[in-house]
């Protein structure tokens, strides 16, 4: 098992919660070499560290500061590499938490025995109180069984042969700077243009599903429009990733097997807050691809 992994974690006001994730970070089973913080607005971090003495008791963590102006969320992580030279990248949000000692072992695991993985990403768990209906929307998006996704997928699987998430995700180096690194200048959908990138070069992406953390958000419908404008924005302005497939087949799916787990799980009451919900990321969807047609028309 290599022990040469670094850890990317973007924080941008980051609470209390980002010592706890630090802290299982380094019991790991597979210890990382660095924690590498790319951190937005400085002030915020400085104010955590005041609060918490933990970031500052590891010798292993290295901290960037930028401005918001700077932020992006390809071009951020492409940046975090030049910092490292560890054969793997581990990407992180600054919200998820490791659920055990072996995430580290369990996102490395699948590449020793298959060169072709570029990508491992972990499975997502509801937090403590999530709502029955983000309980099911975790369970939609990362079910139990691992899967190795390549281009020859994309007829059965469709969209989700290019899911993947920067939650918490390991890349392999070699590949990851041989295909360019995360794509610069975009506003959602890094992780998917990257493995959307991978799966066409002939390598593959792996849901190591044992590998899992703790990360959910009960989004209310206002939220939720506001995330798919970006959605949809980010995959009108990549039709080379997301014109080919749909994803609506994906979203009637998600509707009805939530619908049919409220009903049966008694939580019938909590239908019309799920229809609001999908409502928000409807509309929100469709305003983001109207955003990017608009604007081309524009400027023809």
């Amino acid at each position: 098992m290599t022990k040469q992994a670094d850890v990317v974690i973007l924080t941008y006001k980051p609470e209390r919660v980002l010592c706890d994730i630090i802290e299982r970070l380094e019991k790991q089973t597979v210890r990382p070499n660095k924690i590498i913080l790319m951190n937005t607005e400085r002030e915020y971090l400085d104010e955590l560290m005041d609060r918490d003495a933990r970031l500052a008791s590891y010798d292993n963590i290295e901290i960037h500061h930028l401005s918001k102006n700077d932020f992006d969320h390809g071009g951020t992580r492409k940046a975090a590499a030049v910092y490292s030279d560890a054969a793997f990248l581990i990407y992180m949000t600054m919200d998820a938490l490791p659920a055990d000692r072996r995430l580290m072992e369990r996102l490395l695991e699948p590449f020793e025995s298959d060169e072709q993985i570029a990508v491992t990403y972990a499975r997502q768990l509801p937090v403590k109180g999530a709502s029955p209906i983000e309980r099911y929307n975790r369970s939609f998006n990362y079910p139990e069984g691992d899967m190795k996704k390549t281009k020859e997928d994309t007829g059965r699987l469709g969209i989700k042969t290019y899911f993947c998430s920067d939650v918490c995700a390991c890349y392999r180096r070699d590949i990851y700077d041989k295909l360019g690194g995360h794509i610069e200048h975009t506003v959602f959908n890094e992780d998917m243009i990257y493995a959307h990138d991978a799966i066409e070069a002939g390598y593959a992406v792996y849901y190591a599903s044992r590998a899992r953390v703790y990360h959910s958000h009960d989004y209310t419908p206002c939220e939720q429009y506001r995330r798919n404008v970006d959605l949809g924005r980010s995959q009108a302005e990549h039709p080379e990733v997301f014109g080919g497939v749909s994803s609506v087949g994906e979203g009637k799916k998600l509707v009805r097997g939530c619908i049919s787990y409220l009903l049966k799980n008694g939580y019938w009451y909590m239908i019309p807050e799920f229809i609001a919900q999908c409502a928000g990321r409807y509309l929100g969807y469709r305003k983001g691809k109207r955003y990017v047609r608009d604007s081309r028309i524009c400027r023809t």
